[in-house]
């Protein structure tokens, strides 16, 4: 792979990459004080600004890592947005919301980028049609990815957030004890292939019905 071919891969993922993983912490920030805690909103963190979300790890290195290696998995993370729980207004119960909204965002993100491929399709063909086409590919696939591996039910997922509100007491707090380990047993399911019949699965289903919802399958 020479130069060029990297330089436009960049220009091509990074785009998409960072908005899915900052506009994903944004809308916990954002949906935190909705339900009454305003600790986000206070360090600066319900904002736009990919910079105040970026871990230059998770939102830069690895996103771009996989996508020049053409993984077919794209996915990274941002700096956690702060939630102090007990100041929701109904901790157990408004947690559920505040964790969903990242998810939420990501398959809303989805959407839109499916909707600005159709548009590609339809105007007419010029030098920015390919490389448009390809970043709208990209910016579906890392938000179902990001928006599917982020409800997995573990902690400290959202998707292990969202169980835990839902688990009966003292079993979610027993749950929720998972989280120390949450990373290292995520890992472990990746290497082991578990996600492969769980999670991919489903991003690929998903795909296809958004695409099928404009008619680009």
């Amino acid at each position: 792979m020479d130069l060029s071919d990297t330089l436009q891969i960049i220009l091509v993922a990074a785009p998409p990459a960072i908005l899915a993983i900052t506009l994903h912490e944004a809308a916990h920030g954002y949906a935190a004080r909705y339900f009454g805690d305003p600790t986000a909103w206070q360090a600066g963190r319900i904002s736009l600004n990919p910079l105040r979300h970026i871990d230059p790890i998770g939102t830069l290195l690895l996103p771009l890592l996989l996508a020049l290696f053409k993984s077919p998995i794209l996915f990274g993370w941002a700096k956690p947005v702060p939630v102090s729980i007990h100041r929701l207004r109904h901790p157990k119960r408004d947690m559920l919301w505040v964790a969903a909204a990242g998810p939420a965002v990501n398959l809303l993100m989805a959407v839109g980028w499916t909707a600005l491929l159709k548009l590609d399709t339809l105007i007419p063909y010029n030098m920015l049609s390919q490389p448009l086409a390809l970043m709208c590919q990209v910016g579906i696939i890392i938000n179902l990815s990001l928006a599917m591996l982020n409800l997995f039910p573990m902690p400290p997922l959202d998707g292990g957030r969202i169980a835990a509100s839902l688990l009966p007491e003292p079993l979610a707090s027993q749950f929720a004890q998972l989280e120390r380990w949450g990373f290292l047993i995520l890992i472990a399911l990746l290497y082991l292939g578990a996600l492969d019949v769980t999670v991919w699965p489903l991003v690929d289903a998903l795909e296809r019905f958004i695409l099928s919802l404009f008619a680009l399958t």
